[in-house]
């Protein structure tokens, strides 16, 4: 008996049909759900309209400026550490590194034998290649940085009495910042830094140290010098030793006649017109080759703050360079004890007061 003949395959307007007939009830479904999910959803879209219309504007404009941006950036910074209302008028804006170009080549090394390690990169490379700055010659032979003294000392201080109410207790002042020694010192410690430098290649390296040391959130710069008075002055700056860079012509080749200076003119710009009343202020480190006494004038109300709120003093006490910018140790001495800084005490060339 012949098989049964196979079924013919549905035609396509059947399979057309059939997918319609399918369908068709989640279709219905679908449009009948749609009003019902657009009335629902309505209501919440108004809610997030009003909720974005209250905001603040986030967003940049785009005829904004790179410039723009740099001094908002620098603005919140400054907010930041040293609690700043935004109105507070600062004379002159902090270094931006950003804005910086970026000094070439670069030669950074963690420092040797500190509590709290840290890096900062040269200024001064010596004459190379045949006599190269001594910390090249140790990198070269895998050894650390040297330590810097100060370096020691900030550190020292601040994990003792100085530092008893811990980083959030106030901002450390490090004036004539060289390459950011004492400033990183303390900054990876966790406390607020304001460091003053005017010499525009050592700035370049405190910048190199920012980023190295990632404490970008805890230190601002200021490419000035710190004075007596709001203005510009002439600096000298010795080539190969950018760190006896001063203000008197004669200080800057006391140690170095042979050396090269070039005179530039800088900012000045006096501490009490930085640091408001309202900030407490744990130290001050002064390195000026010599204008330590004007630095100090232009820090009168700073540091004419009860014994409870004023600062450590330490300061650079070099009598030659004193004379050089025509001033001296007796006339620190007392200006220092008309503000109530009766007791000073010499470590190496550097003197320590407080008002104890």
């Amino acid at each position: 008996m012949p098989a049964p003949p196979a079924p013919a395959p549905p035609s396509a307007s059947w399979r057309s049909a059939a997918w319609r007939r399918h369908a068709s009830p989640a279709a219905a479904a679908s449009s009948s759900s749609t009003p019902k999910s657009l009335l629902l959803i309505l209501p919440v879209l108004l809610l997030l309209l009003f909720a974005l219309s209250r905001a603040p504007d986030l967003t940049f404009s785009s005829t904004s400026t790179s410039a723009d941006a740099a001094d908002s950036s620098s603005s919140s910074v400054e907010e930041q550490l040293l609690g700043l209302p935004h109105s507070f008028p600062l004379h002159g804006r902090p270094f931006d590194c950003y804005a910086s170009p970026q000094a070439s080549p670069v030669v950074a090394n963690l420092v040797e034998g500190v509590p709290h390690p840290f890096f900062y990169s040269l200024a001064d490379m010596g004459a190379l290649p045949d006599h190269p700055h001594k910390n090249i010659a140790r990198l070269l032979k895998g050894k650390r940085f040297r330590k810097p003294d100060i370096s020691e000392t900030i550190q020292e201080l601040l994990a003792g009495e100085v530092g008893r109410g811990g980083p959030s207790s106030g901002v450390v002042v490090d004036v004539g910042a060289n390459v950011g020694m004492a400033s990183f010192a303390a900054a990876v410690m966790g406390f607020r830094v304001v460091a003053f430098e005017p010499v525009f290649e050592n700035l370049q390296r405190i910048c190199d140290g920012v980023y190295l040391n990632r404490v970008q959130d805890r230190l601002v710069v200021y490419h000035a010098a710190a004075s007596d008075r709001l203005g510009n002055i002439t600096m000298h700056k010795v080539i190969g030793r950018l760190d006896n860079s001063a203000i008197s012509a004669t200080g800057a080749k006391l140690a170095f006649k042979s050396n090269e200076g070039i005179a530039v003119v800088v900012s000045t710009i006096p501490l009490d017109e930085v640091i408001p009343d309202t900030e407490r202020v744990l130290m001050i480190k002064i390195d000026v080759q010599g204008w330590e006494y004007h630095v100090l004038r232009g820090a009168s109300k700073l540091l004419s703050r009860t014994r409870d709120e004023a600062p450590y003093l330490i300061y650079e006490e070099d009598e030659r360079l004193l004379q050089a910018s025509n001033t001296s140790t007796q006339e620190i001495r007392a200006f220092l004890s008309s503000v109530g800084y009766n007791d000073c005490t010499r470590r190496g060339t550097d003197a320590h007061c407080t008002k104890e």
